[in-house]
C-alpha cells in the first residue's frame, strides 16, 4: 500500500490524476507492475492490514536503484521513467531538481518527504496531449511495457549522442503527422485518377509509380529542408546496397499496399519513421481511406486518432489484454509477396497451411489467418489488438519502420520470422510481430511457431 502511495505521489504532479491506489485496488494495475511490486511487500512486509504503531512507522528512505536490485523486472520496465529531464519537468510546470528522489515508504502519505540520492537516468514525460479526460482512473497513462525480452540502453543518452532531445522527437512526431495529411489528400484526390483509368481499361501501374514518387518527393523535401543533416531512406529513391545508418534517419514508404491502392482497396498508407542507431523511434501510418493515423514516439506509447472525428486512442485499445495462451486462440496475418517460387515460397506457404491445419494432423489451428496487402497496417493493427500476430519474410524496412515503433509502444514485441532469433534487425526482411499480451504468452507463441518450422529458414 505504501508503495502505491508513494507512486501516487511521485507521479501526480506530472499527470494531474494517475492513480490514487491502496491494496484492494491493485488489479487495475498493468500485470507488469503488479508482478514487479509483489516481492516489493515480502521484501518490506509492508501490509495494508499493519497497524499504526508498526515498526515500519520508523522512516525508510529506500533509493529506487536498490529496488531495481531486488527484482530486475524494475530494471527494464518504464517505471524508472518517473525521473524526468529538466526540460520536460520545466514543460509540466514542476521546478527541477538536479537530484532523483529517494522513494519513501513510510506509515502514511503526508509523511512522504524527498531526500537526494544519485541522479538516476532521465526519461521523457508522457506529453498531457496524450491524456485523453475520462473519469476515474486513467489508464491511459500507465507506462508501457518494455518492448523486448531484452534490456534497453538510457533513451535520453542515446539522443543525446546525436544531439537530439524528446522534444526534438515530439517536433519531428509533429511534422510527419502534417506530412502525412498531405500524402493522404494526395492518395484520395488519386482515388478519382484511378476510377476514370479503370473505366477506360487502361493500366494502372503508371499512375502508382507516379502517385508513388510524387508523395515521395514531397516527404524528402519537407523533412530535409526542416533537418537538414538527417539521413533519407525511401521505397522511391532507394538505391541498391544503400545501408541503414546509425545517424537519424527518416525511413519513408509513400504508399505501403500499392496493390491495394491501384484496384480502389481502402487498405493502403502513408508510412513514416525517424530512426536512431537503426531503431524505430517516431512512427506515423496513415491510412486515410478509412481516417485512422496511428501515432507513437519512443517511450511515449501508440495512438490511433480517427481523423474524421477527431477521436483519439491510447494503443491497444483494451489495456488488460485478453488470454493468448497458444496460436489456437489466434488471429494470424500473413502476406504472399511477390516471389512465388523456390525454397521461399515453399516454406511460406507450408507455415500458411499448417496454421489453420488441426492439431491432430500437426498444425497450429489457429483461428484463422488474413492477408491485408499491407506490411505496415499489419503491424498497426496488431498493436491495436484486431489481429494478434504477424509472421512475415521479404518485406523491406520501409514498410515496417513505423509500424515497428507503434506496435513495440503498444506493448507488443518483435521477433525473427525465423527461429532463434529474439533480437531481428530492421533491414533483416524477417519479422514475428505479436500484439501486447502477458511476456511469457507472448514468448509462446513465438516459440509455437518455430517449433512449426523446425529448422527452416527464409533467405534473403
Amino acid at each position: 500500500e505504501h508503495f502505491h502511495r508513494m507512486l501516487s505521489t511521485r507521479v501526480s504532479h506530472q499527470f494531474n490524476s494517475l492513480i490514487t491506489l491502496t491494496g484492494p485496488t491493485q488489479s487495475i494495475w498493468p500485470p507488469w507492475l503488479r508482478n514487479a511490486t509483489r516481492p516489493l511487500y515480502k521484501a518490506f512486509r509492508i501490509r495494508s492490514q499493519q497497524s499504526s504503531t508498526s515498526k515500519l512507522d520508523k522512516r525508510h528512505n529506500i533509493p529506487l536503484s536498490f529496488l531495481c536490485q531486488l527484482h530486475p523486472q524494475l530494471q527494464a520496465h518504464p517505471i524508472r521513467r518517473l525521473s524526468q529531464s529538466k526540460a520536460s519537468l520545466q514543460k509540466s510546470s514542476i521546478p527541477p531538481s538536479s537530484h532523483d528522489t529517494q522513494i519513501d515508504v513510510s506509515s502514511t502519505s503526508e509523511d512522504m518527504q524527498s531526500t537526494t540520492t544519485q541522479q538516476l537516468p532521465s526519461r521523457g514525460a508522457i506529453s498531457r496531449e496524450c491524456i485523453p479526460k475520462t473519469g476515474g482512473v486513467d489508464t491511459s497513462i500507465l507506462p508501457t511495457p518494455a518492448n523486448t525480452p531484452s534490456t534497453t540502453p538510457d533513451f535520453a543518452m542515446k539522443l543525446a549522442k546525436h544531439n537530439l532531445t524528446e522534444a526534438d522527437l515530439q517536433n519531428v512526431h509533429d511534422l510527419l503527422i502534417d506530412i502525412a495529411k498531405a500524402g493522404g489528400k494526395i492518395m484520395m484526390e488519386a482515388e478519382h485518377e484511378f476510377l476514370i483509368a479503370a473505366a477506360a481499361k487502361n493500366n494502372t501501374a503508371d499512375l502508382v509509380t507516379q502517385y508513388d514518387k510524387q508523395i515521395e518527393e514531397t516527404v524528402e523535401h519537407r523533412v530535409l529542408e526542416a533537418y537538414p543533416t538527417f539521413d533519407f531512406l525511401g521505397e522511391e529513391s532507394f538505391k541498391h546496397g544503400q545501408k541503414l545508418a546509425n545517424r537519424p534517419t527518416f525511413v519513408v514508404d509513400p504508399i505501403d499496399g500499392t496493390l491495394n491502392f491501384s484496384k480502389g482497396v481502402p487498405n493502403s498508407a502513408v508510412s513514416l519513421a525517424l530512426t536512431v542507431d537503426k531503431k524505430p523511434v517516431v512512427g506515423i501510418v496513415y491510412n486515410p481511406f478509412r481516417g485512422d493515423m496511428y501515432t507513437a514516439i519512443k517511450n511515449r506509447g501508440a495512438f490511433l486518432t480517427k481523423m474524421h472525428t477527431g477521436a483519439r486512442f491510447k494503443l491497444p485499445l483494451q489495456p488488460v489484454p485478453p488470454p493468448m495462451p497458444s496460436l489456437r486462440f489466434c488471429l494470424v496475418a500473413v502476406e504472399w509477396g511477390n516471389q512465388r517460387h523456390g525454397p521461399n515460397w515453399e516454406l511460406r506457404t507450408d507455415i500458411h497451411k499448417k496454421l489453420l491445419t488441426d492439431k491432430k494432423e500437426g498444425g497450429a489451428f489457429c483461428k484463422s489467418i488474413r492477408s491485408n496487402g499491407s506490411a505496415a497496417l499489419d503491424f498497426c493493427y496488431v498493436a491495436q489488438g484486431m489481429l494478434d500476430c504477424f509472421w512475415e519474410g521479404g518485406v523491406w524496412i520501409w514498410d515496417v519502420a513505423a509500424g515497428w515503433c507503434i506496435l513495440e509502444e503498444a506493448g507488443g514485441i518483435v521477433a525473427s520470422a525465423n527461429p532463434g532469433d529474439w533480437d531481428p534487425t530492421l533491414e533483416g526482411r524477417l519479422y514475428f510481430a505479436v500484439r501486447h499480451a502477458k511476456r511469457e504468452e507472448q514468448k509462446a507463441i513465438v516459440d509455437e511457431l518455430w517449433d512449426i518450422m523446425g529448422d527452416r529458414k527464409f533467405v534473403y
